[in-house]
């Protein structure tokens, strides 16, 4: 730290990064410590709360406080996490396995109760940890070890999920645009409420379908073609744009679809915080030694 600003090496940790050579999970790292640097947080006063995949390892490589979870449980573990210091900046990552798959059910009532997290989804529609089985974003017809005939389900959306759910900040980013990642993640920890950005995240090494360069040829801007992004109609027609049922596929948005601030926040509403954060409420035991003594 020089002369009170914390400079962006400070984010990042001395343990190697062991994703595959090009893998979009380096882009989303590198806009995470951006986005964090920007904002001048102490990093201290960060948690980051993963699953399990490969894309769940971010924690290790980040300077902050971390918590690697078990499979799909990244969202209850950064609930807990928040609850008890509402003070933390609390970011919740890992892939659309684990968090479309095993941990949809939590994924639905975090947004529904509007918490105040942050949740990057590294999406790169397969199971790369597992070495390549069909995810719920597969797209349909999809080739997979676990599908060699081609998948016969259709994707999951999750942009219409959470629009549904009711989540307050829904953005997509491409790994292969680092710098618009890093503005996404920092509107998206600025924003009060439960923020999901989606990013199109490329397995290099077991989806050779939807590649960067299969990307770059359909995403686009949604800010460039004027989305107006407080408009609920207009955010469901572009999220519901791709992917979709008819399996049209030839323009994906990138950017904010959605973004609520009037909406309370988990945390306003419940009465627990009306004495401020837990951990600085009195535990009410006049010998708290004793009783820690019993569990030792």
């Amino acid at each position: 730290m020089s002369d009170g600003v914390i400079q962006l090496q400070e984010y990042k940790s001395d343990i190697k990064v062991t994703w595959c050579p090009g893998c979009g999970d380096f882009a989303v790292l590198n806009g995470l410590q951006k986005a964090l640097q920007a904002l001048q947080l102490k990093p201290w006063m960060v948690t980051i709360v993963s699953g399990i995949g490969c894309s769940s390892n971010i924690p290790h490589f980040l300077s902050t406080y971390g918590f690697h979870s078990i499979h799909g449980r990244s969202i209850p573990v950064a609930t807990g996490i928040k609850l008890a210091n509402p003070e933390l900046t609390v970011i919740a990552a890992g892939g659309d396995g684990d968090g479309y798959g095993i941990g949809a059910g939590h994924f639905i009532h975090a947004m529904r109760r509007n918490l105040d997290i942050t949740y990057i989804v590294m999406n790169n529609q397969i199971y790369g940890l597992t070495t390549g089985q069909a995810s719920p974003t597969s797209e349909k017809e999809m080739k997979t070890k676990s599908t060699p005939e081609g998948v016969i389900e259709n994707p999951i959306n999750p942009l219409t999920l959470a629009l549904a759910a009711g989540a307050t900040y829904i953005a997509r980013g491409f790994s292969g645009d680092a710098k618009g990642l890093a503005d996404l993640f920092q509107k998206g920890i600025q924003h009060k409420g439960f923020a999901l950005i989606d990013v199109l995240s490329p397995c290099v090494t077991y989806n050779k379908v939807n590649t960067y360069d299969w990307f770059r040829a359909r995403a686009y801007s949604l800010e460039k073609e004027g989305h107006d992004a407080s408009n609920l109609g207009a955010a469901w027609e572009k999220a519901n744009s791709w992917p979709n049922l008819d399996q049209k596929r030839d323009r994906i948005p990138l950017g904010v679809f959605y973004r609520r601030t009037d909406i309370p926040t988990y945390e306003d509403l419940e009465p627990a915080f009306r004495k401020g954060p837990p951990i600085r409420q009195p535990l009410g035991l006049e010998n708290p030694e004793a009783l820690l003594e019993e569990f030792r």
